[in-house]
């Protein structure tokens, strides 16, 4: 039998022989997949916490519990998908199938998680509060589940689609690269929409639909052109014959480390959730509408923070042919947190002028491009590491961990906002209402509240930056540890015949 078979076979023997064994088209295919999934993802990360704090005005405690309570299960359910995908399989293939089953429920949940009915309107004779909270938790909690089922799935394929850890590693960073380029797709509709009359709700409405159906039409050609060519069996040593999958991960130091390093890293996640709530509550430019000054805040935004996370993805091919993983995490965190605080410093003696945080804004994102590629990378790592020295691969468990990763971390992001709208006092429903269209002026506004909103995007990234840092210290599958290693698997995975 063929493992690595799955191209013809003149194609496959061109391929080994220059070391690689995916084919450019089905890369390049694979990283159109990601963007069309950055395209969904975005669209619930960067403005479900705007829409139902802003323009459904819902309790800001309540917002805050129903994201924190789904994170935790998520902390259940992202592991037990894992495992789920990785005892089973399909002639269809065994990461696959959970893309063509997923993306219809993903598209609608998508959809509704920003369809307010006539009875969740507080303005409406028909308004029923129990049934709002009810409505919005439903749509939020099986949105999670569902996009679960998908990712954890998709982001295992890399492992399967070459035996070659560089080429992996190309892979990933294309398919991560274009995955914030989808992410830019709905904060672009939105912003633009913002420069004409249509209230939020409208607005969200649109980018909601736009971004289910494009996102999912992209998202869907993985199935079609990915092949798994890579097929490793359970190999059980005896010292691990009883260890379940979710004890195997605690047992495995570097991906606990590298698990620990993408938690801390959660500030990479401010930049695009507040955007909207900062560019509401702090900044003003002087001779424009307050409509036309959001919008083009959130622009600006949108811009700085591309050029420096698409540049450093765009680099990152090149710098991994130099550095290794640990040390480009380690230098562009700290860059990224001292922009931050100097962005900070800036924006407090400039009174908060968007134009003066423009560089501070394009470095602050700069580790925000390396982590979106290298984390994955990472990962599949500390999977090779798991393989070599524990006899077990468990590709779905370690797309599962990363997978919880970017959704707590984006979860404690939209909570971090959530929580300062409480600190500094600042209740929408005192003020006219946002989803009918109508804004406030942030100069208007007391200290602490254009103080508090700033730092979400300024002071709190920095830390986060500086305390991912510390579990990388510890890191060792770097440099020659790191070749020694994958030479040993190779020879490992040669005498099992499954290379």
């Amino acid at each position: 039998m063929n493992k690595i078979g799955a191209v013809s076979r003149k194609e496959n023997t061109e391929l080994k022989s220059s070391g690689n064994y995916v084919p450019n088209k089905e890369i390049l295919i694979f990283g159109i997949a990601g963007l069309g999934q950055g395209m969904i993802y975005t669209a619930m990360s960067s403005y479900v916490s705007d829409f139902y704090l802003n323009v459904m005005q819902l309790s800001p405690l309540f917002v805050m519990l129903l994201m924190l309570l789904a994170k935790i299960w998520d902390a259940i359910n992202d592991p037990i998908m894992g495992i789920i995908v990785e005892k089973n399989d399909s002639k269809f293939g065994k990461y696959k199938p959970y893309v063509i089953y997923t993306v219809l429920p993903i598209a609608v949940l998508t959809f509704f998680m920003f369809y307010a009915p006539d009875f969740t309107k507080q303005s409406s004779a028909n308004y029923n509060e129990l049934g709002t909270y009810f409505y919005v938790a439903l749509i939020y909690v099986f949105w999670g589940m569902t996009y679960t089922v998908s990712d954890v799935p998709f982001w295992s394929l890399p492992n399967t689609m070459t035996p070659n850890h560089k080429e992996r590693g190309k892979i990933i960073s294309l398919a991560r690269t274009l995955n914030g380029v989808g992410s830019v797709v709905p904060m672009a509709l939105v912003m633009f929409l913002g420069y004409t009359e249509m209230n939020y709700e409208t607005r969200y409405l649109i980018m909601a639909l736009t971004s289910a159906i494009c996102g999912g039409a992209l998202f869907i050609a993985s199935y079609f052109t990915t092949k798994e060519r890579v097929k490793i069996p359970k190999i059980v040593k005896s010292d691990t014959q009883n260890r379940n999958s979710i004890k195997l991960i605690f047992s495995c130091k570097p991906l606990v480390l590298v698990l620990i390093m993408g938690v801390l890293a959660f500030g990479r996640y401010m930049y695009g959730a507040s955007a909207i709530h900062v560019s509401r509550y702090t900044f003003f430019i002087e001779g424009m509408s307050v409509s036309a000054s959001q919008s083009t805040v959130q622009l600006i935004f949108s811009l700085c923070t591309a050029v420096g996370m698409f540049g450093t993805m765009l680099l990152t091919p090149l710098l991994i042919k130099k550095f290794d993983y640990k040390k480009l995490v380690i230098t562009t965190c700290v860059i990224g947190g001292c922009a931050g605080i100097l962005g900070f410093i800036v924006g407090l003696f400039t009174q908060y002028s968007i134009w003066a945080l423009i560089p501070f804004l394009i470095i602050s994102s700069i580790p925000t491009g390396m982590l979106n590629v290298i984390s994955h990378a990472l990962v599949c790592d500390c999977l090779d590491y798991m393989e070599l020295k524990m006899g077990r691969r468990e590709n779905a468990l370690g797309a599962a961990c990363q997978s919880f990763i970017n959704k707590f971390d984006n979860a404690i992001a939209t909570t971090l906002i959530i929580a300062m709208y409480m600190i500094i006092g600042l209740n929408v429903s005192d003020m006219a209402s946002v989803g009918m269209g109508e804004m406030v002026d942030p100069t208007t506004l007391p200290s602490d509240v254009r103080l508090g909103m700033y730092s979400l995007v300024t002071i709190i990234p920095a830390i986060s930056m500086f305390i991912c840092i510390i579990p990388m210290l510890f890191y060792k599958i770097s440099g020659k540890n790191k070749e020694k290693m994958m030479q040993e698997l190779s020879l490992a995975r040669k005498e099992r015949g499954i290379e």
